[in-house]
């Protein structure tokens, strides 16, 4: 592999996993409402892994070139990004570490879920691998492209598993003895998550219904 170009794109993915987003909010959710925001890391990096091997298998540029598969896989994580939000937003008055409590096994595994759900449904991220990571890959390098497209896939798991964890640390060491602030920051998390459910959705929605006015 180039070392320039892996030294470039480690930059590029750093700056991007740095950039707050709903993997940010729910990274904070975590960190202010569970014990262990680790499940929920976790999760967040199995969505990136999954689009690593969707790449290295060659069927993410497949997804997005079939005609409006990329439109429903919006459509399903705008509707999964509204609910999410609106549970976070129902649950923002009791967000204080006062009341974090153990979670049982079946709890972390739904939060890991959702976490996988949050980061594997965006299709943004499935866009990133595609225009973003095979721009760093070197045909003329030893290594098989596929395995060069997968080492940069798991540089970027490795990059958003600090990063997140780092946010959601943060938010829990800041916000520790500010239950006010705590439900705050909470609230605006959800409040992200439906915002961009709802533009993402949009997107979707607007042509459908104005291709449909034309037509009649």
């Amino acid at each position: 592999m180039n070392p320039q170009l892996f030294l470039a794109f480690l930059v590029v993915a750093g700056a991007l996993a740095c950039t707050p987003g709903v993997d940010w909010a729910y990274s904070i959710t975590a960190g202010l409402k569970q014990r262990s925001f680790v499940p929920a890391v976790a999760g967040l990096c199995g969505g990136y892994l999954l689009h690593t091997v969707l790449l290295v298998a060659g069927l993410a540029a497949l997804l997005t070139g079939i005609p409006g598969v990329l439109g429903w896989l919006t459509a399903a994580g705008s509707a999964y990004l509204l609910w999410l939000g609106f549970t976070t937003i129902r649950s923002w008055r009791g967000a204080s570490f006062g009341s974090a409590q153990v979670r049982a096994p079946g709890n972390q595994f739904r939060t890991f879920l959702q976490g996988m759900g949050t980061s594997g449904i965006n299709p943004k991220g499935l866009l990133f691998y595609v225009a973003l990571v095979p721009q760093f890959v070197s045909p003329e390098a030893s290594l098989p492209v596929p395995v060069q497209s997968g080492l940069l896939g798991l540089t970027f798991v490795l990059l958003v598993a600090v990063v997140y964890s780092c946010v959601a640390l943060l938010a829990r060491k800041l916000l520790h003895s500010r239950p006010g602030a705590a439900r705050r920051v909470t609230l605006a998390s959800g409040i992200s998550m439906v915002a961009l459910g709802a533009v993402l959705l949009s997107e979707q929605l607007v042509p459908l219904l104005v291709h449909a006015l034309s037509r009649g």
